[in-house]
């Protein structure tokens, strides 16, 4: 192994080797630590710490780093105070996730450090909107992501890379090749020579180093960092190294052949940066135990009065309302100056407008948006007042997309992102329920970012352009949903999304954007999250109803002039106005919930079973529930009008009305 030190002098090469050797005297102490049970689990990167330790020293304070969990010496280099870490490992209240995550999974924008998923991949994505928020801001930054061989298998890796590379975008992609992705080897995992050839793809550059060489980590990261601060681009970064212990200690390492342990022993990180430094003249051999005696005693001060400290006490209102970032609605929303008719899809186009204008650090994403418009030309003419910084065409990728919009707000944006249709959004599912969803959870960092998800069926365009899947986001806590029906409604809702800190997943029906027009506030009149709205008054059965299904419900009502039926406009899924129902169910005495998804499982059937659970004595009838059938929906209108719960409407009232 050979070492260069270039310009640097004495004392930062001994500093180099204090960052180094203290990630690796933790993880000795852990290992010690876990066999004796005193913590549950550890990912090692005994081997591998030249990598963190000289890449993190390549970067400024204040650029972002978006680690693995083998990379303690990041975090250390970083100068996290070694208590928190091991508050954090131990699950005590003082760890960053107050004993809700594990290892290394959190965040803490103190130290500019984004942590992962398990899910590996989607952090790359986090990069290319940390990148882009820097960019747009005109800060010169590099934002620097670890993964490792494995996860370039993931399709993360691939829109992540693309999207950096057809934004130009300051981000190093740093490969961790060690070899094994837990215990399948790299002829297993792909089949090029070498990872960084895949840069050739995406027309960036690639380099391939010794991981295990500190110094050349170190110069290497840092001629990249000063020529794309300057000019912005993505730069693959192939780091080879080796794990010397288990994918976690419990996995073992059976599976790897002895002579590559021997081999890769004797390119170990710090015992071969330590012989240069004996070598040099720089490093004197008595000063190393007492290096080590100084750094023994600080890892076991700081663990014992870790683990000294109380364990947490549950507590269930904390945990319900740390899901959220704390956000209090505006009550002072300024009255309605005039109001113009508009359509659905105008009224929409005009909140996002109004967003905009408002918020100067808004950024819109999706595909086909800027000139073009967006598929339902609900975005054009934007490019033309906000430019293409701020309103952003997008590859097709899904993941990648809602990926970057987590990291724009990560660093300090408001993200739009477009799904071209809701039922694209399975592309990027992982990202929403894995990531916006969890991440305040798991360490108080809000994510400021609407999806918007033009749904629904009516326009004969099929199983994959049709589905109503609202459902698949209701059930995950951390999102918000939205879903209105009217336009004023649409406006409101969108502008009060925008404002909130927290993910919300806006729904818009396809169907109403030309066909349903209604009085619009012309100003920013934001509309309550949460607070539904009885839009017909009633006294013999209440209809509980969102998006289209209001639409149904009134025209059921105005089709049976004799029937006194109160409908209500949820307008909000998640959360869901069970006071305003309860109230109308408590005065009508019998409920139907109707919706246009499937009826199994279908958000209605949360609805129903509130109403059973909480308004049982004041009910005169069974709760009923009105849904589409249980098939993929069809594009042939015949088919597509039987499929859809309109066609039971008049069944099921009257089944209701005759109990």
């Amino acid at each position: 192994m050979i070492f260069d030190r270039k310009n640097l002098d004495t004392d930062t090469l001994i500093a180099f080797y204090r960052k180094l050797l203290l990630p690796r005297m933790v993880e000795e102490k852990m290992l010690i630590l876990l066999r004796q049970g005193r913590i549950g689990k550890w990912f090692s990167g005994i081997g591998q710490e030249a990598i963190a330790v000289g890449s993190t020293l390549a970067m400024q304070a204040d650029e972002y780093i978006l680690p693995m969990h083998r990379n303690l010496g990041v975090f250390t280099t970083r100068d996290i105070p070694l208590s928190r870490l091991m508050a954090q490992w131990q699950g005590k209240p003082s760890g960053f996730t107050k004993g809700r995550d594990r290892s290394f999974h959190f965040g803490t924008q103190e130290y500019k450090i984004i942590g992962m998923i398990s899910h590996l991949g989607p952090q790359l994505a986090l990069a290319d909107g940390i990148a882009l928020a820097d960019v747009l801001s005109g800060q010169k930054k590099s934002t620097l992501v670890f993964t490792g061989e494995g996860a370039t298998s993931e399709g993360d890796f691939h829109e992540a890379l693309n999207i950096a590379s057809v934004w130009n975008l300051p981000v190093i992609f740093l490969i961790e090749n060690n070899g094994y992705g837990l215990s399948t080897p790299t002829n297993e995992q792909y089949h090029c020579q070498q990872l960084v050839d895949k840069a050739i793809g995406y027309g960036i550059e690639g380099r391939r180093i010794d991981g295990n060489n500190i110094l050349e980590v170190y110069h290497t990261i840092t001629d990249i960092n000063k020529s794309i601060r300057e000019n912005p681009r993505p730069v693959l970064l192939e780091c080879m190294t080796f794990r010397m212990r288990g994918h976690e200690e419990a996995s073992g390492t059976k599976y790897v052949p002895q002579n590559l342990f021997e081999w890769w022993k004797s390119k170990d990180p710090l015992d071969n940066y330590e012989k240069y430094l004996l070598a040099e003249g720089v490093l004197k051999l008595e000063w190393i135990p007492i290096i080590r005696k100084e750094f023994t005693t600080l890892i076991e001060t700081e663990f014992e009065k870790v683990y000294s400290e109380a364990d947490i006490v549950p507590d269930m209102a904390t945990e319900v309302s740390d899901m959220y970032m704390p956000y209090q609605f505006p009550a002072d929303q300024p009255s309605v100056t005039s109001a113009t008719t508009k359509r659905y899809l105008d009224a929409i186009s005009d909140g996002l407008r109004q967003g905009m204008r408002k918020h100067d650090n808004l950024v819109i994403m999706g595909q086909d948006i800027a000139e073009y418009g967006g598929a339902f030309k609900i975005t054009l003419g934007f490019v033309e007042e906000f430019g293409k910084g701020r309103v952003r065409n997008t590859p097709i990728c899904e993941s990648g997309v809602v990926g970057a919009g987590m990291g724009l707000a990560l660093n300090g944006y408001k993200a739009i992102v477009e799904m071209q249709f809701a039922d694209f959004v399975t592309c990027g599912f992982n990202q929403i329920i894995n990531n916006l969803a969890k991440t305040h959870y798991r360490w108080a960092q809000p994510v400021d970012m609407v999806i918007r998800m033009p749904t629904g069926a009516g326009t004969g365009a099929g199983p994959f352009h049709s589905q109503s899947n609202e459902a698949w986001f209701t059930k995950t806590p951390g999102l918000k949903v939205v879903y209105p029906a009217f336009p004023a409604d649409a406006k409101g809702l969108l502008l009060a999304a925008i404002d909130d800190p927290n993910p919300v997943i806006y729904f818009e029906h396809k169907y109403l954007y030309r066909s349903t027009s209604g009085e619009v506030p012309d100003n920013d009149v934001m509309i309550e999250i949460g607070k539904a709205n009885i839009v017909k008054q009633g006294s013999q059965a209440t209809i509980i109803t969102f998006g289209l299904g209001v639409h149904w419900a009134l025209e059921f009502a105005d089709k049976h002039p004799e029937l006194s039926i109160e409908v209500i406009d949820l307008r909000s899924l998640l959360p869901w106005d069970t006071t305003a129902v309860e109230n109308s169910v408590k005065k009508t005495g019998r409920a139907l919930v109707l919706h246009e998804d499937t009826l199994t499982s279908g958000f209605g059937a949360e609805i129903a079973a509130h109403i059973a659970e909480h308004c049982f004595k004041h009910l005169d009838a069974p709760v009923m529930r009105c849904g589409s059938l249980d098939t993929a929906i069809p594009m042939n209108k015949a088919l597509e009008d039987q499929f859809l719960a309109k066609a039971r409407l008049e069944e099921s009232m009257a089944k209701l009305l005759g109990y």
